[in-house]
């Protein structure tokens, strides 16, 4: 009896850019392919995480599981250039790619002299996509992506891509709603959070006559299980959680409603201070127990954590909070694999 195929199961390639870099991204495409994932997304950071090049490796090694960057910037590249890139990506492999871009850092996109994604923008580009992948000429486009007098790709173009959004607040869910395929959550997301996220987006949808079934929901899950060393495990849940407050953690905390003196006093101690950038990345062991002891363990308690069994009970609560689908965050797929195997039990396959 061949294993089902797990649409509803996603997980990203490299996760935390550790190890060895780009180049172990074939073989844990390969391996999460085995697996039986449905999905394998790609994020782009800009050092060795490009995410066209990376798109196109793992599209080259795969056969059946779906590829999408969660993601990249729409205006880090020409709309020609990112239109042709998915189009050429989207034939490679046979229909399997999901184009997915996000917002991202403002503070660092000030700092490169990028100027800032707005709402509007990632609207005006979905839009726009859609037209050159239907062999659309667009001719004196102004709008929030910027003036160009023509945009073109072929006449023969029929594509049929799918586009994901990487959403945190209400516009952007309520943008995903609209004109996106997938949306993608943020990690350490509360039950509440994630339910309210999902119907904002589902609303959205159905307000601009759209299925919004049709509009698939991810919930983008840590699942650290105790099969791994404590080391390691602390570096997946709490340095990562403590990247996510140093980048934008009033965010976080607000979208969440968890209390903002636990955040400040997080930034003004001493050893947060002397990290000499994320916490997943430059932090010592000794310094993440440390840190440890400053993040409650509410905030952690949106994550899939212990035996394996424990993980796939708490990821299964996911879809009933509201989620369409669950990318297990944080782990390759060999660090995933007891998780899995145990999910394919308690779901019957």
């Amino acid at each position: 009896m061949t294993e089902r195929v797990l649409d509803e199961l996603g997980y990203y390639l490299l996760a935390g850019a550790g190890g060895e870099g780009p180049a172990a991204l074939p073989r844990e495409a390969r391996r999460g392919e085995e697996l039986g994932f449905g999905t394998a997304f790609i994020s782009e950071r800009w050092n060795v995480k490009e995410a066209s090049s990376l798109v196109g490796a793992a599209c080259a090694v795969t056969e059946r599981m779906r590829i999408a960057t969660a993601a990249t910037n729409h205006n880090t590249r020409h709309p020609l250039i990112t239109g042709s890139w998915a189009t050429t990506m989207h034939r490679l492999s046979g229909g399997r790619f999901t184009l997915g871009i996000g917002r991202g850092v403002a503070a660092m996109y000030a700092a490169f002299g990028v100027p800032a994604v707005t709402t509007a923008q990632m609207e005006d580009f979905a839009q726009v996509m859609r037209k050159l992948w239907q062999g659309q000429v667009i001719l004196n486009h102004d709008g929030p992506i910027g003036k160009y007098q023509v945009l073109f790709l072929d006449p023969d173009f029929r594509e049929d891509i799918r586009l994901g959004i990487v959403a945190f607040g209400p516009q952007t869910l309520a943008l995903g709603g609209r004109e996106f395929d997938d949306v993608i959550l943020h990690t350490y997301f509360t039950p509440e959070t994630l339910s309210r996220a999902v119907t904002t987006v589902k609303e959205a949808a159905e307000k601009a006559g759209r299925d919004p079934d049709k509009v698939k929901v991810w919930s983008c899950f840590a699942t650290v299980g105790d099969h791994l060393p404590e080391e390691l495990r602390l570096k997946k849940t709490v340095a990562r959680l403590a990247t996510y407050l140093q980048g934008y953690g009033d965010l976080l905390v607000n979208t969440n409603g968890w209390d903002p003196a636990v955040l400040r006093r997080f930034r003004e101690d001493p050893v947060v201070l002397s990290v000499p950038g994320g916490i997943d990345h430059k932090a010592t062991a000794e310094q993440i127990e440390h840190i440890a002891g400053l993040i409650p363990d509410e905030w952690l308690e949106p994550s899939a954590t212990g035996s394996a069994s424990q993980c796939v009970d708490r990821i299964r609560k996911e879809f009933d909070y509201g989620a369409d689908a669950v990318i297990m965050h944080g782990c390759t797929p060999d660090e995933l694999e007891p998780v899995v195997a145990e999910y394919r039990i308690a779901t019957g396959g």
